[in-house]
């Protein structure tokens, strides 16, 4: 379980990875060494698993995101699910329930690119593609509390 403080420093952190022992201090109101015992405690609880950095596909040239619902044809699950995680264009992956059994996220230059990509898989699976228009809600947590 996390306290009130935790999840000000969850929070923070997750609005800017980045900042400072220093500047979580000062928004927690702690001294930087209880803020850095905290996190600590966090890490070793599974709680924060990593720290990272937002980048922009468009900036490498991946003008298109796509969302694709995958359907292995019988027998081919794992063949698909070894597919999908060796074509580094696919971003986010999700085995799911229902009639698709994948739902995932591809970044890629242009639409040759999605086609040539999806002929990968489609020998394995049906497919079911849609573009990105806008994506109004990022990643983001539920509300902690």
């Amino acid at each position: 379980m996390t306290d009130d403080i935790d999840q000000l420093l969850i929070s923070a952190l997750m609005e800017d990875s980045r900042r400072s022992l220093k500047a979580l201090a000062q928004i927690s109101g702690l001294s930087s060494p209880s803020v850095a015992e905290r996190l600590r405690k966090l890490e070793e609880r599974g709680v924060l698993t990593g720290y990272t950095v937002e980048v922009d596909p468009k900036a490498f040239g991946y003008q298109l995101q796509a969302i694709v619902r995958i359907r292995p044809l019988p027998g081919q699950l794992q063949v698909v699910e070894r597919k999908i995680q060796d074509i580094p264009e696919f971003t986010e992956c999700d085995k799911v329930t229902g009639d698709d059994c994948f739902i995932a996220r591809l970044c890629v230059r242009s639409m040759e690119q999605l086609d040539t990509l999806l002929d990968r898989i489609n020998v394995y699976a049906e497919t079911s593609t849609a573009i990105v228009k806008k994506t109004p809600v990022k990643r983001r947590l539920p509300p902690m509390a």
